[in-house]
């Protein structure tokens, strides 16, 4: 196991009203608050109003119709109300993309140029405004941890940024504002979820065996209730569940001390910023194709782990033909949450495959990944997708 730092300080409110304790979290920073949200689901299921009232006392600028994938020109736009308003504390009200945005709105107010310099050389980043997230989407795990993904759609270009300064100081969870979250969004989210943790488990590091008993446990609570949550939404446990998993898959928890990059992630954030597909949605197409891709000699014990200890397969002499039954459960599992397993469901051909795969390992570092990829491994992967 390498050495490594574990930082994960955000305070986690946890549980049915814990927005009652809105006001006394954000008057540690001050009166004006910068109130972040998305395309307007918030007002909808009450949790504006809420916030609204809570907040009576104190001075509220809106930066709202954040996207889905959430892109510069909406970053810059945050910036300048921040700078105009004084604001002394950023409330991000939503799932990961809102709270990526508020993250890096909070690190180029004190940047002197433009805010995609901190998206693209995180070294930038210094001081940020405080940042208070109230979830209702479970997927990013951006409520307790220090990165951020910022989209340039008029280069193509899709960048992961993070610094130790970006964490978010206190989080609200409350499960119960998953109950409105669309199917295919709650399916999505665990994929997501489930994606985090198998980007860590699948590592060249072998003698983490702490982190990946916390990863195959948090594998098996996305495969335990993301199906109860989508034939029942209104299941708290089922909710409060895959919740928690969300924050736990992406804190450190699993994945420090582990060496090596990551790989699925790179590869659909090409696609996302050349189609602006659902996040969650592009991974569980790319992930199984990946696992397949990469299989072998060198491969194929972790992948006995992963079919045994998460899936729950019995042991056998053959030893691809159990990683393999791992991979087609992966597969299968994400088909049966109705999330869409091919890149042609979505209207996506093979024009931009290549500059997809080129940009993937240029952006992804993909050379220090578990199995090492070049452009037409990528291209490959990509076309077992389509």
């Amino acid at each position: 196991m390498e050495n490594f730092k574990f930082n994960a300080y955000t305070e986690m409110l946890f549980g049915k009203g814990q927005i009652a304790q809105l006001s006394e979290v954000l008057k540690r920073y001050g009166k004006n608050v910068l109130l972040a949200y998305g395309g307007g689901s918030i007002k909808k299921n009450g949790i504006y109003d809420k916030v609204q009232s809570l907040l009576k006392d104190f001075t509220i600028v809106e930066l709202s119709g954040i996207e889905p994938n959430p892109r510069i020109e909406t970053v810059r736009r945050g910036v300048e109300l921040c700078r105009e308003n004084k604001i002394d504390v950023i409330l991000a009200v939503g799932g990961g993309s809102t709270i990526d945005c508020a993250k890096v709105v909070g690190a180029a107010y004190y940047y002197d140029g433009d805010a995609w310099d901190v998206v693209a050389d995180p070294s930038k980043i210094d001081k940020v405004l405080p940042i208070v997230t109230i979830l209702t989407m479970a997927a990013t795990g951006s409520e307790m941890n220090k990165n951020a993904v910022i989209s340039k759609m008029d280069t193509n270009e899709k960048l992961g940024t993070a610094s130790w300064n970006m964490i978010p100081q206190t989080s609200i969870l409350d499960p119960e504002y998953l109950y409105t979250v669309p199917a295919i969004q709650t399916a999505a989210g665990c994929a997501d979820i489930m994606s985090h943790v198998i980007e860590g488990y699948f590592s060249k590091t072998t003698d983490a065996f702490v982190q990946d008993k916390f990863a195959e446990g948090l594998l098996q609570t996305c495969i335990k209730y993301c199906p109860i949550a989508l034939k029942e939404p209104r299941n708290y446990e089922a909710r409060a569940n895959i919740m928690w998993a969300s924050s736990m898959a992406l804190n450190g928890l699993c994945g420090s001390g582990k060496v090596g990059g990551w790989t699925c992630h790179p590869i659909e954030h090409e696609l996302s910023a050349y189609y602006d597909i659902t996040h969650g949605v592009g991974l569980a197409i790319v992930t199984p194709r990946w696992m397949r891709y990469i299989l072998s000699e060198a491969t194929v014990d972790k992948f006995v782990d992963y079919a045994v200890n998460v899936w729950h397969l019995q042991p056998s002499n053959d030893k691809f033909a159990l990683a393999n039954a791992g991979i087609d459960a992966t597969e299968k599992f994400f088909k049966d949450c109705n999330i869409p397993m091919t890149l042609s469901e979505l209207g996506i051909d093979k024009s931009n495959l290549r500059k997809m795969a080129e940009a993937a390992v240029k952006h992804g570092r993909l050379e220090y990944a578990y199995v090492a990829l070049n452009s037409d491994d990528v291209y490959k992967i990509l076309e077992m997708c389509i």
